[in-house]
Formats: C-alpha cells, sequence, structure tokens
C-alpha cells in the first residue's frame, strides 16, 4: 500500500511497516495522549503528551521518526498484526 493509505491505518491505530526496510523487527506506531511508558512521565510532569509518529528501531529502542522522501513515495507499506 502507499503511505497516504499507511498513514489512515496508523491513525486507526495500526502498526505499520515497510517491506523495503532493511532493519529487521522495525515498525511504526502513533504515540499519543493514550500511549502508556516510556512517555508516562511526561504527563506525571504536567505536560501534554502531543501525537507523533514513532519507530520502533532494529535494536529494540522507539526513536521519534520522520519519514523520508522513499518513505513517502514507497507503495510497498505493511499493516503489522
Amino acid at each position: 500500500m502507499d503511505f497516504s493509505s499507511a498513514l489512515l491505518n496508523l491513525k486507526a491505530g495500526d502498526r505499520m511497516a515497510r517491506e523495503g526496510w532493511n532493519g529487521k523487527g522495525m515498525w511504526l506506531v502513533i504515540i499519543d495522549d493514550w500511549t502508556p511508558a516510556p512517555y508516562e512521565p511526561a504527563a506525571v510532569a504536567g505536560l501534554e503528551v502531543a501525537p507523533f509518529i514513532a519507530m520502533k528501531t532494529a535494536d529494540n529502542k522507539v526513536v521519534p521518526w520522520l519519514a523520508s522522501q522513499t518513505d513517502i513515495l514507497a507503495t510497498d507499506w505493511v499493516i503489522l498484526e
């Protein structure tokens, strides 16, 4: 699927990935005010967590994600179960 469809699926709560990514086990998810740890400390500090897209990396970290031109134009997006 294309990025437009992938974004709609992310907004619906699905985890998304690209078949063309080299890293094993990488995927995206939307982090928002309903997401538990590791963003819980922000809520405890009285800060609002604004929604953003995060990536689970191949080395098992969660980082903010920024789409590349290649990601935006790709048609190999898939929903992960």
